[in-house]
């Protein structure tokens, strides 16, 4: 039996859910009315029942983000919206918080967010014995790790391979709310990450001044899709619920193309969703929005990641500023360029800058503002209006499901039967008296030329058969009729005949891996505590939102390191570091000030407020 693949896309709303669908997607994650990640992405569960209906009839699935941690006021209003969900024939939910698990629910199945601390083959194996279905997998894991955590369990694991990359282990940041009332793990993360800062050494000297430092590059592993199936990954995941439809299109149609090129040379791996897609544009990466690429640690750490002169888009590079001329600027490659494009530099003073093109006259680029930019800069296009423009057309993207036709005769009249790739059957009969047509040989030519046209259904007709034992009269008009009728059946048939899997839920009681629980184990309300006790768990600590200590907290544990950003790492920098930092080294933003303490043996920097006292290893 095959094993089935999954691109899973984000979804902001009812509108970008179907367009990722359109665009090749094998299933959705979007947010309810309450409890996601990310509190700008809310969507009623009349709109997520709406999403199901169109993704079912692809044999897509939608699964619903449920992953924030929750209060003991919250739990019998999650519980009842999870039956709604279910009642709207949701697939799955994605959940961080493990009071969900303590609950009585439908049968309805479960994924562990990747807010879960899903990192180590123990951990997974644990959720999955608990009736966790899938889990998604953290960032960070290269694939020897990735590959170690499959070996452990037949669970399913889910991958990121696309979009902006958390700086934190997952479920791991407390910055946000350290820093305010903003708690990451409630939907309200401030993105402290993205701001700039000054780095002090342990002497009081400014190191770097007004820097991104924590802002990293965005993922893409697009090119890394056949060794994540060969080290246990089903399903590809895309990061992006704020993004527009743009983003979202572009990056299911890139995957999209990636995968099926792989699939069509891999007998043992099929797509997880039915229908092929028809593109009207050609997607790529480099015209979504992006800090940057890397492939994070997915192939160990080789390179440096960060995005520090700024968190926003840097879009696609086009060449070289050549010269300021006039009003204008000429660039290299200046006839990628449309009228409306942003463009994006580092200017002379080593910022992020940009300009809006207003029109390019003669080889000219004549921008909205007139900046000065030094020649030879390098510049980049972070906003393309001709290809926004083109793929936000609803007929950008067009996905059809192959069928066949076979029109016969009948004793009673005629008989259209209509199955699609996947084996559902239609069938339309229309009762007559036939009579022979005038048009002879020329009448199943028009029969299959009229059958042909499905127009804005679901469907592409693959091949038509008509067998008839003479040529006999239908209108053209009968001929349309008998095939919209059977269409609009065989759509009805799709989603009445698709089979949610349906798994209740059953209380475990096999022993947890750790017996202590810190605080990043995010335990806010009495029934994950029950969960966590019942599995041998004996001493378990508040969350970090229910006993933060102002000033004296670590708020982030990070893969992510300033010191190998700076070339200063002493495990695998130390032939060309030269002279040791000086300790602790410090990150200021304003008034807030935190301390990072550097763990080389796992390879991980620890971000503590400033009061923090810290003891450092010798390195």
């Amino acid at each position: 039996m095959k094993k089935k693949v999954e691109i899973l896309a984000p979804a902001k709303n009812l509108y970008q859910g179907m367009a990722a669908i359109n665009a090749g997607a094998d299933a959705v994650y979007i947010g309810a009315p309450q409890f996601g990640a990310r509190t700008n992405a809310t969507n009623s569960v009349e709109d997520i029942a709406e999403l199901v209906q169109y993704a079912h009839l692809f044999k897509a699935q939608v699964f619903v983000v449920l992953n924030t941690i929750l209060y003991d006021n919250e739990l019998e209003t999650c519980r009842q919206l999870i039956f709604e969900l279910y009642n709207a024939g949701v697939d799955a939910l994605i959940i961080q918080d493990m009071a969900i698990m303590e609950m009585d629910l439908p049968p309805i199945v479960i994924h562990a967010s990747t807010q879960a601390n899903n990192r180590d083959p123990k951990h997974v194996k644990f959720l999955a014995d608990a009736g966790m279905k899938r889990v998604v997998l953290a960032r960070e894991l290269n694939l020897d790790q990735i590959r170690e955590i499959s070996e452990a369990t037949d669970v399913e694991l889910e991958f990121f391979v696309s979009g902006a990359l958390c700086v934190s282990f997952s479920g791991n940041c407390y910055m946000s709310i350290a820093g305010g009332e903003r708690s990451a793990n409630r939907g309200s993360c401030a993105q402290n990450c993205r701001l700039p800062y000054n780095l002090i050494d342990g002497n009081g000297k400014t190191l770097i001044a007004n820097s991104h430092l924590l802002s990293i590059k965005d993922l893409d592993l697009s090119d890394q899709l056949p060794n994540l199936i060969e080290a246990g990954v089903t399903s590809f995941k895309i990061e992006g619920r704020l993004k527009d439809v743009v983003y979202v299109k572009n990056n299911v149609s890139f995957l999209r193309k990636k995968l099926d090129a792989f699939l069509e040379n891999n007998s043992k791996y099929e797509k997880a969703s039915s229908g092929r897609t028809f593109y009207n544009f050609e997607p790529e990466m480099e015209r979504s929005f992006n800090r940057g690429y890397t492939d994070y640690f997915v192939n160990h750490r080789k390179e440096r990641i960060g995005s520090w002169e700024t968190p926003k888009s840097q879009g696609q590079i086009i060449g070289k500023l050549i010269e300021n001329r006039g009003k204008g600027y000429l660039i290299e490659n200046f006839e990628q360029l449309n009228n409306g494009d942003g463009l994006y530099f580092i200017n002379e003073l080593g910022e992020a800058d940009g300009v809006q093109i207003n029109i390019i006259l003669n080889n000219l680029v004549i921008p909205n503002v007139l900046k000065p930019i030094k020649e030879g800069t390098l510049i980049y296009r972070n906003s393309d209006a001709a290809f926004n423009k083109l793929v936000e057309r609803e007929d950008s993207t067009v996905r059809k499901i192959g069928i066949s036709m076979f029109f016969t005769e009948t004793m009673e009249g005629f008989q259209l039967e209509v199955v699609d790739e996947d084996g559902h059957k239609a069938i339309k009969q229309h009762f007559t008296s036939k009579e022979l047509s005038n048009k002879g040989e020329r009448v199943i030519p028009e029969i299959k030329k009229n059958l042909v046209k499905t127009g804005n259904t679901p469907f592409i007709v693959d091949s038509i058969e008509v067998h008839f034992s003479a040529n006999w009269f239908l209108s053209i008009s009968k001929i349309n009729e008998i095939r919209r009728d059977a269409l609009d059946e065989l759509v009805t048939t799709r989603v009445k005949e698709y089979q949610r899997k349906e798994i209740q839920v059953v209380k475990t009681t096999h022993p947890y891996p750790v017996t202590q629980l810190d605080f990043t184990y995010n335990v806010s309300n009495k029934l994950a505590r029950s969960f966590y006790k019942r599995h041998g768990v004996q001493d378990i600590e508040k969350a970090f939102e229910l006993q933060w200590d102002p000033g004296k907290s670590r708020v982030m544990v990070t893969k992510y390191c300033v010191k190998y950003e700076l070339g200063k790492c002493p495990r695998y920098q130390r032939d060309i570091m030269g002279e040791k930092l000086t300790e602790p080294l410090t990150l200021q933003h304003g008034e807030n000030e935190y301390k990072l303490k550097f763990n080389c043996k796992p390879c991980e920097m620890e971000i503590w407020e400033k009061d923090a006292e810290l003891e450092f290893e010798e390195e």
